[in-house]
């Protein structure tokens, strides 16, 4: 595809999402909660079909030699279907961001001023692998007011199309438009090109995928993007840590999902902690490749030594680099300077120890005594999540409904000017 076929496209598609967005920004909450419920309805009845469209694309990513992790991820069966249109369901009865009121005050001469949630109005979502993004990124976007623009991974087209018709089918029924939700018709590289490159046409980009993915997306991206790149994630042990919290915890951290961006990547131990072997046994244990400094490594013959890189990787895999710290300060400036502001955690019974690292470490999600695992929309009580943000403008960590929404001044006066 010629990038001026790409522009044509997106730029057609971007006007209808904007035509559409002007509907549903007024839609009540009732009508949208409907519409979702009958997007839901609407995969489980086509269920036969989406299966069959799955199957299509796993026989195509054997073809093409998919490892046997993104094969895991593009791979649909009835429970996972039925966890999508449950999914789908429960955006539908999360309390509704738009019309929010955020703050309202009256001035001295009379004027009352509200801050109150609107859409953002069209969002673009790039996504790898996991066809489910297609069911959780619509309902998201749709119940928060806005149009969305998807644009899947060639090894999942098959079943991404299928689930995105039986979204649109859905919010139809209900007399709301098609183009609330559309998908990308090609998997043309190009495409990508042409959502980061429509600003006036699109108002944000959500990338779901790979580092590489999300690297060119923030490279090139000439609207607003909202995403992470790195899931550098650590967690600190303090002295004063429970050893059996900790043990359970740093296990739980590292290797319940080890591909997961909220799983953890650097250990850090403070030298006084009086159990590190038994910990670092542990972690060895459950499946983790260790690779630590000098003092770590004294702890347990079976630890490799960590090089300068380690400290920067998101490993996504059962390895963990550890280091020794003194301290609290040392353990929040090795965060500074290696993290990617994602999640940090530190495990301690010392109250001020702990005040001290929730205050001072600079993540989008910053724990004390829980495992980074649970740095997810989902679990923070958000219902799905479009990603998680480590940027400061708009919105940080998980982000759902009210992340997916900007707001307006309302000022309502009795005649009054402005001497």
């Amino acid at each position: 595809m010629l990038d001026e076929d790409s522009d044509a496209l997106i730029r057609t598609m971007a006007q209808e999402a904007r035509a559409a967005a002007t509907v549903i920004a007024r839609a009540p909450s009732a009508v949208k909660a409907a519409a979702l419920v009958a997007a839901a309805e609407a995969i489980r009845a086509d269920a036969d079909g989406i299966l069959a469209t799955n199957a299509e694309d796993m026989a195509r990513g054997r073809a093409n030699g998919l490892t046997a992790a993104l094969l895991d991820r593009l791979l649909l069966d009835r429970e996972r279907i039925a966890a999508m249109a449950d999914g789908v369901e429960s955006v539908a009865a999360l309390r509704d961001s738009v019309g929010r009121i955020i703050e309202e005050t009256v001035r001295p001469n009379g004027l009352i001023l509200q801050r109150v949630r609107v859409p953002l109005g069209v969002i673009a979502i790039v996504y790898e692998s996991r066809p489910n993004v297609t069911a959780d990124a619509g309902a998201l976007c749709f119940k928060s007011g806005n149009a969305a623009i998807l644009r899947g991974g060639s090894e999942a087209q098959a079943s991404n199309r299928a689930i995105h018709a039986a979204m649109a089918r859905g919010l139809v029924s209900q007399g709301l438009p098609a183009a609330t939700i559309q998908l990308v018709p090609t998997t043309d590289r190009a495409a990508v090109g042409a959502l980061l490159r429509a600003e006036g046409l699109i108002d944000m980009i959500v990338p779901r995928g790979g580092k590489s993915l999300v690297a060119r997306v923030q490279a090139e991206a000439r609207v607003p993007v909202l995403a992470h790149l790195d899931g550098i994630n650590h967690i600190y042990v303090d002295a004063a840590a429970d050893p059996a919290k900790a043990m359970e915890i740093v296990v739980n951290a590292k290797m319940r999902r080890t591909g997961v961006c909220g799983a953890m990547e650097t250990l850090l131990i403070d030298r006084a902690y009086p159990d590190a072997a038994a910990l670092l046994g542990a972690l060895i244990k459950s499946g983790c490749e260790v690779r630590g400094d000098a003092a770590v490594q004294a702890l347990d013959l079976r630890i490799e030594p960590a090089t300068a890189a380690d400290w920067d990787t998101e490993y996504l895999d059962a390895i963990a680099s550890v280091a020794m710290v003194d301290g609290v300060e040392e353990a929040i400036a090795h965060i500074a300077a290696h993290g990617s502001h994602h999640t940090d955690a530190v495990l301690t019974e010392d109250r001020a120890v702990a005040e001290r690292f929730l205050g001072e470490v600079d993540s989008a999600i910053v724990m004390h005594n829980a495992s980074t695992q649970f740095a997810d929309g989902g679990e923070f009580g958000l219902g799905a999540e479009i990603g998680i943000s480590t940027g400061r403008l708009h919105a940080r960590g998980p982000v759902a409904l009210e992340g997916l929404t900007t707001y307006k001044w309302l000022v309502r006066g009795t005649g009054q000017v402005r001497p």
